[in-house]
């Protein structure tokens, strides 16, 4: 069992059951799943692209990565419905708990001038969701192997129904807010 979901059994859930006084245990926030996705609008001219894109998230996130497809015809951009345009994986249970204590202990710290992210990122449902600007912060990725630094973008979805409540189920966590 991942040692953050350890934390959370004996650490977080009583601590949210006090502050937000709680009438029964299946009233604390969980996390639910984490959607990891990148897009990458050049796979349409080079299928080779995605290939890579899909080794790097798989090396990262331990799991699988499914491509995702364009679901209209876009003229501006040159898109048919169909085409492959991003990859994403939506991790759960051990591997997003895994996940999740390497992106705030590992990962995040390495990000250059890195002050914190940002406290505001919730969605009005409880949800947090932010962007990365390069894959090399995770240390499964090989600097040398890479052929394009590209983002991505995390979404954590929980079970908590307002953002206040899912601040400070993150915070508790050890998600590395900024003090803005």
């Amino acid at each position: 069992m991942p040692r953050l979901h350890d934390k959370y059994v004996k650490d977080v859930a009583p601590a949210l059951m006090k502050k937000f006084n709680y009438k029964s245990p299946m009233q604390i926030p969980k996390i639910d799943k984490i959607i990891v996705n990148v897009g990458c609008g050049e796979a349409k001219e080079n299928a080779k692209v995605l290939d890579a894109v899909v080794a790097d998230i798989t090396a990262i996130t331990g799991q699988k990565a499914v491509i995702t497809r364009a679901k209209k015809s876009v003229a501006n951009f040159k898109l048919r419905e169909g085409q492959p345009v991003g990859v994403k994986v939506t991790l759960r249970a051990d591997r997003m708990w895994e996940f999740l204590d390497r992106l705030f202990n590992i990962a995040l710290p390495r990000v250059r001038d890195f002050r914190g992210i940002n406290p505001n990122s919730f969605d009005g449902r409880g949800n947090y969701s932010f962007g990365l600007k390069e894959q090399l912060i995770f240390p499964e990725i090989e600097y040398d192997k890479i052929d394009k630094i590209r983002g991505m973008d995390i979404a954590i979805c929980t079970t908590a129904t307002t953002d206040e409540e899912a601040r400070e189920l993150l915070a508790l966590m050890g998600a590395p807010f900024s003090k803005n």
